[in-house]
């Protein structure tokens, strides 16, 4: 808002005519140098520069002066021990040029992971073939690089620290190059903004019209002076360009939760909770899942040391031992073995929130049931860019007389699409606690490739008849962090915990209704 018979383009504020002031002197001068000369603070240079561009007084512009270039997580790595291809085709010279990709795994000398990407980057240099020897493949030297590659060079320029991309010279191609890897090199841009007066500015001169003062705020003794009418008020300027300010925030990964959770209370479910260190009665037996099954190895499953037993619930023991053995009175045959309690005592870090599901179930055996739950599970996993041995689970169930199949699917759509997710598909599946079964696949946008999200079906008669369950249970498992993957569009599960406050700063802040919203 303005007062008084002066024309609103020409009324100046102090320090807009300082600045105009510098700027018809000087020509164009950045932000920080205007800020230097006029000894102001960079926020309020912007912000008198902004109105200035709105008068056509001045011309902003953004200039991004150079690039800064550091290593990332996996580039520190690397610059100490090298190149996963490097010391893959080192151990293949050593050794004679070639070797099965069995010994390879053996010999330590990379890892699962580092051997995976070794063998794409070296076959895509062309330094190695990779070929058949009966069942067993075979890499093979072709061409043994020993010169450093450029790659090699820009990590070991980067391991004194951060520089400019400019400072690496004929280096700085391959420096881009490896900014297209995850976790070698991180690239930032500095950009500066550059005010330059207009020829409106530079024809007015000295008949530039005095300064003046501008009030920002209506004071009790503006209003009781009476001198409201004779000043000029400020207006907002919503974008005008400042620094950044980083203010707390909420993790990426904690407002997708938070999403999610908004999501099933929305469609009327009610958030369980459950413990972390489970029992195996509940986390195996109670779902039908043999006491030899594979995953109750330890090379899956997390199993405690002290305490390592637990007390199963006495009253669900005998219904479920019985339908293990001989299939008890769920119409089934059971697995035909010798059930044991000591086995189903184990305490175990819980492997699926299908536990947590199921306590419930056992003690909520009358519809109706809807209830969900997103927390932690622990794998026995090895760690990669896919892969977390520590992950969560968004699980759920739903029990009511005569729900079907058709029912699980449109809950599940149902779900997605109140993420913004519209594309969704289910592909007919085996799980052992369910039947019928299927996974969950869904259409990511800019991919267009279908991923699969997780699982789900309706509970076996041999898991909820020991229960006392007599209706159909809905279930559904499915995996947050590849969800994650998919709406913050990251190729590696690794970066949602590596603590990147610049990545984490780049999400902008969401709720499952801007996600809609944006679809």
């Amino acid at each position: 808002m303005s007062n008084g018979p002066l024309r609103e383009e020409l009324i100046l504020h102090p320090i807009e005519k300082r600045i105009l002031q510098i700027l018809t002197k000087t020509g164009p001068a950045s932000f920080a140098v205007i800020a230097e000369k006029a000894g102001l603070e960079e926020g309020a240079v912007a912000k008198a520069a902004q109105w200035l561009v709105s008068k056509n007084l001045v011309k902003v512009e953004e200039n991004i002066i150079d690039k800064k270039v550091e290593l990332d997580n996996e580039g520190r790595i690397y610059a100490e021990k090298g190149l996963p291809e490097r010391r893959l085709v080192d151990f293949l010279e050593r050794i004679g040029g070639e070797a099965e990709l069995a010994d390879i795994r053996t010999s330590s000398v990379l890892s699962e992971e580092e051997l995976r990407i070794g063998v794409i980057w070296a076959k895509k240099n062309g330094w190695i073939e990779i070929t058949r020897r009966g069942n067993e493949a075979v890499l093979e030297l072709k061409k043994y690089p020993k010169e450093r590659t450029e790659e090699e060079i820009v990590l070991q320029l980067l391991k004194a620290g951060p520089r400019s991309l400019s400072s690496l010279g004929p280096y700085a191609e391959a420096c881009e190059r490896l900014s297209r890897r995850p976790g070698i090199v991180k690239i930032t841009q500095d950009i500066i903004h550059i005010a330059t007066p207009t020829e409106t500015a530079l024809k007015l001169g000295d008949k530039l019209l005095a300064a003046v003062e501008e009030v920002s705020q209506l004071t009790p003794e503006l209003l009781s002076s009476g001198k409201w009418r004779e000043v000029v008020f400020s207006r907002y300027n919503l974008y005008a360009p400042v620094k950044a300010t980083f203010a707390a925030r909420l993790h990426p990964l904690t407002m997708l939760i938070d999403m999610v959770k908004e999501a099933f209370i929305e469609m009327g479910f009610e958030e369980i909770r459950g413990p972390l260190v489970e029992l195996a009665f509940w986390n195996f037996d109670a779902l039908f899942q043999p006491q030899d099954h594979p995953a109750r190895e330890m090379h899956d499953t997390f199993y405690l040391a002290n305490p390592s037993r637990g007390e199963p619930p006495v009253r669900f023991v005998d219904p479920v031992r019985r339908t293990h053995e001989d299939g008890g009175d769920t119409g089934s045959r059971g697995w035909g073995y010798k059930w044991s309690l000591d086995e189903a005592s184990k305490l175990i870090l819980r492997t699926h929130t299908t536990a947590t599901t199921i306590r419930y179930l056992s003690e909520h055996n009358e519809p109706p049931v809807r209830v969900f739950t997103v927390d932690r599970v622990y794998r026995n996993e090895k760690v990669d860019w896919k892969h977390l041995a520590e992950l969560h689970q968004i699980e759920g169930i739903l029990m009511d007389k005569s729900v079907t199949l058709r029912h699980l699917m449109g809950i599940i759509k149902e779900f997605y699409m109140r993420l913004g997710i519209k594309n969704v598909r289910f592909r007919p599946s085996y799980f052992p606690y369910t039947e019928p079964s299927a996974e969950v696949e869904v259409l990511l946008g800019e991919s267009g490739q279908w991923t699969e999200l997780g699982g789900m079906g309706i509970f076996r008669p041999e898991v909820t008849r020991p229960l006392g369950v007599k209706y159909p249970v809905l279930a559904w498992g499915l995996g947050l962090e590849r969800l994650a993957m998919a709406v913050l569009k990251l190729s590696d599960i690794r970066e949602l915990y590596r603590n990147d406050l610049s990545w984490i700063r780049s999400v902008p802040v969401t709720s499952s209704r801007l996600m809609r919203e944006r679809e």
